[in-house]
């Protein structure tokens, strides 16, 4: 079965809402590299690097079942922040933001009887629900424990591998 054209297009604005959250991602890397936080940006260049690979896969997965791919231009991403706090806030509206665009994905992929993209597309729903609880998770750590325990989190989030 090939993609349709519908499901095709919702793969190309994926693709292009992934290198955008890379590039997000990079974007609070330099933030927290300014601040001194290193293991906040580590943990955001790797964060960066799961959203180039999230945009591979959907690109091979889209040429693979016959769809078309363009990659176009990448908006420009914020570039400040008041606090590690606003940081995560953002981290995990965005993380939701792009759970409902995988939700409509997969919505599409229903519609489309497209058993395929399901099943592809399933992969990224429930790594949404980790990557929103782990957002949601740093972010209730830097609210309970307060700035002057930024850097026991900091040292946390530097240990990702």
């Amino acid at each position: 079965m090939t993609l349709s054209t519908k499901l095709s297009e919702a793969f190309n604005a994926q693709v292009n809402a992934e290198m955008w959250s890379a590039n997000l991602y990079l974007s609070m890397a330099v933030y927290f590299k300014k601040e001194a936080l290193n293991g906040f940006a580590s943990w955001m260049e790797k964060q960066a690097q799961e959203e180039l690979d999230h945009a591979r896969k959907m690109i091979n997965f889209t040429i693979e079942r016959g769809g078309d791919i363009a990659i176009g231009q990448v908006n420009v991403v914020p570039t400040a922040w008041g606090s590690p706090v606003e940081v995560f806030e953002h981290v995990y509206n965005h993380e939701k933001h792009v759970s409902e665009l995988i939700d409509n994905m997969l919505n599409i992929a229903e519609e489309d009887k497209d058993h395929a993209a399901r099943a592809f597309l399933f992969d990224f729903v429930r790594e949404q629900v980790e990557e929103e609880a782990t957002a949601k998770g740093i972010l209730d750590d830097l609210k309970n424990y307060g700035d002057h325990h930024y850097g026991i989190i900091d040292h946390k989030l530097g240990k990702r591998e």
